[in-house]
């Protein structure tokens, strides 16, 4: 689809938290629509991700930029995703 060559999308999760779970859902529902590649990143293996988005898990980037947290809105990030 055109629009969305390059963008990428990343899920900040950790081990049993079922917000995640609902998160990939979510997530994998609105990149498999638009054909955009998505990967999820435990934030408790990384010291780094673990400090900077610990607290807030899931954690939604956007080619590498925080998009969102906590919550998907699918609406918004298919917008982010088609611009």
């Amino acid at each position: 689809m055109p629009g969305n060559a390059g963008h990428e999308v990343t899920l900040l999760v950790r081990q049993d938290c079922p917000a995640c779970d609902t998160a990939a859902a979510d997530i994998d529902e609105v990149c498999s629509e638009l054909g955009v590649p998505w990967s999820a990143s435990d934030v408790d293996s990384d010291p780094e991700l673990r400090a900077e988005y610990g607290d807030r898990v899931p954690v939604i980037l956007v080619d590498g930029v925080e998009h969102g947290f906590w919550k998907v809105e699918p609406g918004r990030l298919r917008a982010a995703l088609t611009r």
